[in-house]
């Protein structure tokens, strides 16, 4: 499996924690409680700026490739450029009233669940797509060739969540990602 290949899975599989955390502060959320707004804030930040700077911008190198070795699989992917840019509106949206809510600013419960949901069906959705097409599409067409011009193109951003230093501002993020691994753990082997 070519190394940029990899790298998205393993991508997409910390994204994919991410968004069961999420989804946990969403339902305590929904059970008129209140989250962790710090761990909310720092999923929905992480999401946008390493989507927005690394994650997707991959991505599109990888689907520039596959349009030339493959164009009728690319158009089995559809447009997956305007998919990131609605992604990266809609995860702008959701930071900025989540920040509101930090703020002290009151908004509406229902508003803000029926956004946080949208959020996390949409995200959810579109790495199903890439997971289940886009992938397998790339994997079979592009040469080693291409995989090593994008890997050099790309380089190895250093991961500010799940590399080896986790910036301040994610620590609660990481926490909770240490206990959702210990909670699986535990219900795998139960």
């Amino acid at each position: 499996m070519p190394a940029v290949i990899d790298t998205l899975r393993r991508e997409h599989a910390n994204m994919a924690k991410l968004l069961r955390i999420l989804e946990r502060h969403l339902d305590t959320f929904d059970a008129s409680g209140s989250p962790d707004y710090d761990v909310v804030a720092g999923i929905v930040d992480y999401l946008h700026d390493w989507s927005g700077q690394w994650h997707h911008p991959k991505e599109d190198l990888v689907l520039a490739k596959l349009r030339l070795r493959d164009p009728a699989a690319a158009d089995r992917v559809g447009d997956l450029e305007r998919d990131h840019q609605a992604l990266a509106e809609q995860t702008v949206r959701f930071r900025e009233a989540i920040a509101e809510i930090v703020g002290g600013e009151e908004l509406p419960r229902d508003q803000v669940s029926q956004m946080a949901h949208g959020f996390l069906n949409a995200e959810r959705r579109h790495m199903a797509g890439e997971e289940k097409v886009f992938l397998p599409a790339a994997e079979r067409a592009l040469t080693a060739e291409d995989w090593a011009e994008i890997a050099m193109r790309v380089g190895d951003p250093k991961d500010p969540l799940f590399g080896h230093n986790v910036e301040k501002r994610f620590e609660a993020l990481r926490r909770d990602l240490v206990e959702l691994d210990r909670a699986e753990q535990e219900a795998a082997g139960a």
